[in-house]
């Protein structure tokens, strides 16, 4: 009879230390401002790069990525993340922009900018709440996601898409109503699908009415 040879235990991964996350997130949203700044030389990126939604979807995942967590600490923390991201990411696009010799002004006064406080706030707010356990705050998470991106593409369509072109932003508005669908389909409630559907339909009106408000 053969004897059973036990296979020797495997060690458990070890975990990323949370100051190589907070780096690696840092530099995540400098690399990306850098790339928008490229992007929008490129035939087909040119669109996508100039577009508010790719940015917010951007920082969510790296705030993901350096694991944020609820809480009465934590949640602060990450809505205050997501503002850094963000910011981050305009300093990349702005250095990187001057450089290559198209001049752009980096102001405490700039629009985008002063956009970065209450959407990185939302993304760090978005960033806590998809991993949620309540599939209420989960499917508003999903709903919020997918708002930002249908308003801006249907906000496009209406005033930018003759000079712009339409397919970036039909493209935009397709991802945003996925968005929300996964987040119907994840809620695994009644109450959490209805919750992301409504927040998704009720967020799409906020942003577009956001963004004609301010004259874009």
């Amino acid at each position: 009879m053969t004897p059973i040879i036990s296979a020797p235990p495997v060690p458990p991964v070890p975990a990323v230390p949370v100051a190589a996350r907070v780096s690696m997130v840092l530099g995540g949203a400098l690399l990306a401002g850098v790339l928008t700044s490229y992007g929008q030389g490129v035939p087909g990126l040119a669109t996508a790069s100039n577009a508010a939604g790719p940015w917010f979807l951007v920082a969510v995942a790296l705030l993901l990525v350096a694991g944020v967590r609820g809480g009465r600490v934590g949640m602060p923390l990450a809505m205050v993340g997501g503002v850094v991201v963000l910011e981050l990411m305009h300093v990349g696009y702005w250095a990187t922009s001057n450089l290559r010799g198209f001049p752009d002004v980096l102001a405490i006064t700039n629009f985008w900018v002063l956009m970065a406080v209450p959407a990185g706030v939302l993304a760090g707010a978005v960033a806590v709440l998809v991993r949620s356990r309540d599939a209420r705050w989960r499917g508003a998470a999903y709903g919020v996601t997918g708002a930002v991106l249908v308003g801006e593409g249907v906000r496009a369509l209406l005033r930018v898409a003759s000079s712009t072109g339409a397919s970036s932003w039909i493209v935009e508005i397709v991802v945003g109503v996925l968005v929300v669908a996964l987040g119907v389909v994840l809620a695994r409630s009644p109450i959490g699908r209805v919750v992301a559907l409504g927040v998704g339909v009720v967020g799409t009106v906020g942003v577009l009415v956001a963004y004609l408000a301010v004259g874009g």
